[in-house]
């Protein structure tokens, strides 16, 4: 199984395919999806989907998992960020690309087995199981791999079908 996975944004998409199979999973490739700053929120919307939609015509992934969004104390940054992650769940839907969501505490508990992980312990971890020379980089970058490792994982789980109903 090939699994897409996306840390959304509006100025930075990090993106992350895998090669899921048997419980072994292997990078195919990994980057980010950036939009310039002082850039029409509308026109960021476009270049991500676009970017999007060439990732996964490119890569030809059977599955996308997506982090749920969390919102802290910035909620104009959460709407900007919302209004993205809606381009991306539309633009793999229109692919075909089953879609499924994962909060951040799912996300540190399956690759670093503590929900309340630090940034650099996922990064750590990331880096470690696929055996990695060195971490991805952007943070958001290594952030979409998490996830694609996440629901590597949790996808034939109970609590993967608990939470990824469809």
């Amino acid at each position: 199984m090939r699994i897409l996975g996306i840390d959304p944004g509006l100025a930075i998409v990090g993106w992350a395919v895998l090669e899921s199979e048997r419980g072994k999973v292997r990078p195919i490739a990994f980057g980010a999806i950036t939009t310039p700053a002082h850039t029409s929120v509308e026109s960021r919307l476009l270049i991500i989907k676009k970017d999007l939609e060439d990732i996964i015509d490119r890569y030809s992934p059977t599955e996308m998992a997506v982090e749920e969004l969390f919102f802290n104390t910035n909620i104009t940054t959460g709407i900007a960020v919302a209004e993205a992650r809606g381009v991306i769940l539309c633009t793999a839907h229109a692919k075909g690309v089953k879609i499924s969501e994962y909060t951040p505490l799912q996300v540190k508990q399956a690759v670093v087995g503590y929900g309340k992980a630090e940034k650099h312990q996922v990064i750590s971890m990331v880096t470690t199981i696929l055996k990695l020379p060195k971490p991805p980089k952007p943070d958001d970058t290594a952030d979409a791999v998490a996830i694609a490792i996440c629901h590597s994982q949790c996808r034939s789980s109970a609590m993967g079908k608990f939470f990824n109903q469809s």
